[in-house]
């Protein structure tokens, strides 16, 4: 036992010890340019649930809960319950008294056997508030209310014993318009997820403890335009690795650990490719840019592609472009839970670096979370924000209403 934690926790170091050389340095490029990745529809790249907020916002190798459709759908095949719904509410700048921007999430998913497989959905929508916008400083102001929405679908199911994979099919609605040009839209756009849950079931003397892996490859597919075609964003596509372990101390005890990578597959508008850049000079980073067409030509594939070799500062950029994320959970009786955990983004790519903390509370039929983000950097809009989960199990409601 002794041995085998012992090679965890070195496991851990040496993961986290090289994801943070995050710092790139080369002589002949700007030392110290900010390259952040952008993409359309941003808000999709935000945790929604108080569970994975509490733990550093990973969740692709965690313990399954309601709100497994935007970590790991695959996970759902593997919840002891039938079926289950949950509902996640995040408020957005407060920090700044910003009190009509909101990020609401609803999840749920239904087994009706363990042969015929898991359903979920998923609807989350970011309301961004009331916008007054103004031709000029006498003129009537008109009021435009811009939203982010995405619309889930998805199927798991068991391959193996301890394997199950998951689909997830997404639409995808933007508008950010006041509808008063009529060359500007709401944007749509259409993706899909490709996830893996591995849950190894491992005796000790304590009890029963898991080791977990899962992968998700996420928002695959087109592009989003707002101007009927004239230009094109990419959605966020992106890659998630995780591993965790839980141990249990005791019968009542027991801790989970969860690691996590990520990278966007989403090229950078400041490339070094030179089909794209035939002009490319290092020491020059105005040369770096691609024109608004040049971007435009690159197909969603393409762009799968790029964002693995685009990078101005080589394979070490490329390699800062990976977030990281660690989490730990304290679980007493599958009941009381306490969550601490910290994620980070290399300075140049955005500098979102926190530290969260979390708690929950669990009863047969419903679950409470709680969140709460502590940056390290100014550049975290969530800083200081709470974030809230309720979940139902529907098993559970069934028992109580048979009492």
């Amino acid at each position: 036992m002794r041995k085998f934690l012992l090679s965890i926790m070195v496991l851990c170091a040496s993961f986290v010890s090289v994801l943070a050389q995050e710092d790139y340095k080369d002589a002949k490029t700007n030392d110290g340019y900010m390259n952040p990745i952008v993409s359309g529809v941003p808000s999709m790249s935000i945790s929604p649930d108080a569970v994975a907020g509490g733990m550093g916002d990973v969740g692709v190798a965690t313990n399954s809960d309601m709100n497994a459709q935007y970590w790991n759908s695959s996970k759902y095949a593997q919840n002891e319950s039938s079926a289950g719904f949950a509902f996640s509410y995040t408020p957005w700048l407060r920090k700044l008294g910003v009190n009509d921007i909101n990020l609401l999430y609803l999840a749920g998913y239904y087994t009706p056997s363990k042969m015929a497989g898991t359903i979920s959905a998923s609807l989350r929508f970011f309301q961004l508030g009331e916008v007054l916008l103004r031709e000029s400083a006498d003129a009537i102001p008109l009021s435009a209310n811009p939203y982010e929405m995405t619309f889930d679908l998805g199927y798991s199911r068991m391959l193996t014993e301890n394997f199950s994979l998951g689909v997830v099919m997404r639409l995808v609605a933007s508008d950010l318009t006041a509808k008063t040009d009529p060359d500007y839209y709401t944007g749509y756009a259409f993706g899909a997820d490709i996830n893996g849950f591995y849950r190894l079931p491992i005796d000790l003397k304590t009890g029963t403890s898991h080791f977990m892996f899962g992968f998700n490859i996420s928002n695959l597919g087109t592009r989003i335009t707002y101007n009927k075609g004239g230009d094109y964003n990419f959605i966020p596509a992106n890659l998630r690795l995780g591993v965790g372990y839980q141990i249990p101390f005791d019968k009542y005890n027991r801790l989970l650990i969860s690691l996590e990578a990520n990278k966007m597959m989403v090229p950078t508008r400041y490339s070094k490719v030179a089909k794209y850049n035939p002009d490319f000079d290092k020491t020059n980073m105005e040369t770096w840019a691609m024109t608004t067409d040049e971007y435009n030509k690159i197909s969603s594939m393409e762009g799968l592609i790029m964002s693995w070799y685009d990078a101005p500062g080589g394979f070490a950029e490329e390699m800062a472009e990976i977030n990281w994320g660690i989490g730990l959970e304290y679980a007493y009786n599958e009941q009381f839970f306490g969550r601490v955990g910290y994620n980070n983004e290399a300075k140049d790519k955005g500098n979102r670096k926190y530290f969260t903390v979390g708690a929950g509370f669990k009863l047969s039929a419903f679950k409470l979370d709680v969140g709460y983000v502590i940056a390290t950097s100014a550049s975290n809009p969530l800083d200081q924000t709470l974030r809230f989960s309720l979940a139902f199990d529907v098993d559970g409601i069934k028992a109580l209403a048979d009492r």
